[in-house]
C-alpha cells in the first residue's frame, strides 16, 4: 500500500508541476484547435509540433520560396481560368475541327 501512495504522490506532484508551468493549458488549447479543425490534417503529430512551435527554425530563403510558390499558384490558376474563357470564345467564332476537314 505504501508503494501505491508513493507512486500516486509522484504523479500528483508531476501533474501540479505541469499545471503550474502552463503545459496542461497549452496542450489543451492545441488539442482543442485540432478537434475544431474542419479538415483534419494527415498528420496529427505534425499539427501538434507546428502549433507548439517545435518546428525547426526556418531559413529565410525557404520562406521566400514559399511566398513565390504561392504567387505562382495564383498566377497559374488565373491563367487556367483565362484559357478556359478564351477556348469558349474560340468555339463561338470557329467551326469544330470536323466541319473544317469536310470543306
Amino acid at each position: 500500500m505504501a508503494h501505491y501512495k508513493a507512486a500516486d504522490s509522484k504523479r500528483e506532484q508531476f501533474r501540479r508541476y505541469l499545471e503550474k508551468s502552463g503545459v496542461l493549458d497549452t496542450l489543451t488549447k492545441v488539442l482543442v484547435a485540432l478537434y475544431e479543425e474542419p479538415e483534419k490534417p494527415n498528420s496529427a503529430l505534425d499539427f501538434l509540433k507546428h502549433h507548439l512551435g517545435a518546428t525547426t527554425p526556418e531559413n529565410p530563403e525557404i520562406e521566400l520560396l514559399r511566398l513565390e510558390l504561392a504567387e505562382m499558384k495564383e498566377k497559374y490558376e488565373a491563367i487556367v481560368e483565362e484559357n478556359k474563357k478564351l477556348k469558349a470564345k474560340l468555339v463561338q467564332y470557329e467551326p469544330p475541327q470536323e466541319e473544317k476537314r469536310a470543306e
